[in-house]
């Protein structure tokens, strides 16, 4: 049986027995029928994995013991944020899994002008949570142990007031773009991706954004849709700058 890792909420140490977490519990009982005694791995953000044995299993919930710890070194060296207009369905899903999966910093969603979907309360709270399992399912796959946080919706106006910064590498994909990525000098600062939902960004959000450094990048002659632009940009960074 391949590698099992999981994603643990709490800290881990080494010698220490921890509990699996719910989601961890259900599927190594329930779906991978682990045994006490099987191996596993554990990681819980701090940059390493934990290697650890299944030291009790119950009906709902399951112990290990944490045996070593080990660094992992697979972040890219590109500090990339992501500014995601937010899309509807399982298009926002996507975007999330394969940003992680090419290696993004941070994500940030924005509540767009064009945005299907918009989100406050409680709602917006509960689509926070499902987007951060997301972003740590993709985690758990791809041997990342950092995760990346999803902040909570903002408008791109409350973006720039709280977290815009002139002295990183601020980019506005638009297929009107006056820029291609390879006219870019490799970045020695964070790198802000901006990229609008389904619609695109509305012309005013376009002037805010450049009034604000960011420049206009375009992708190519043909107009991608909007989960294929976050993806095409991240592997196009890592490809040219980071470590593809």
């Amino acid at each position: 049986m391949s590698n099992l890792r999981f994603f643990s909420p709490t800290p881990l140490v080494v010698g220490a027995i921890h509990p699996l977490s719910e989601n961890a519990s259900a599927h190594a009982i329930r779906v991978l029928r682990l045994n006490v005694g099987d191996s596993l791995t554990l990681f819980c953000g701090d940059g390493h994995d934990y290697g650890c044995t299944l030291t009790s299993v119950e009906k709902k919930s399951a112990h290990v013991t944490v045996v070593n710890r080990t660094a992992i070194h697979n972040e890219s060296p590109l500090n990339v944020r992501l500014l995601q207009g937010i899309s509807s369905g399982d298009r926002m899903d996507y975007t999330l899994q394969k940003a992680v999966e090419l290696g993004v910093s941070e994500i940030f969603p924005l509540s767009t002008e064009r945005s299907v979907t918009k989100l406050s309360g409680d709602r917006a709270e509960k689509r926070i949570e499902h987007w951060q399992g997301v972003v740590i399912a993709a985690c758990e796959q791809s041997g990342r142990a950092v995760v990346p946080k999803v902040h909570a919706p903002l408008t791109l106006a409350q973006w720039l007031a709280q977290f815009g910064d002139a002295s990183a590498l601020n980019m506005l994909l638009n297929p009107e773009g006056a820029k291609r990525l390879t006219d870019l000098k490799a970045p020695q600062t964070p790198v802000n991706m901006l990229i609008g939902p389904e619609g695109g960004l509305s012309p005013s959000e376009i002037t805010l954004a450049m009034q604000h450094q960011f420049q206009s990048i375009l992708l190519g002659p043909r107009i991608l849709r909007t989960e294929t632009a976050a993806v095409t940009a991240l592997a196009c960074m890592q490809a040219a700058w980071g470590d593809f």
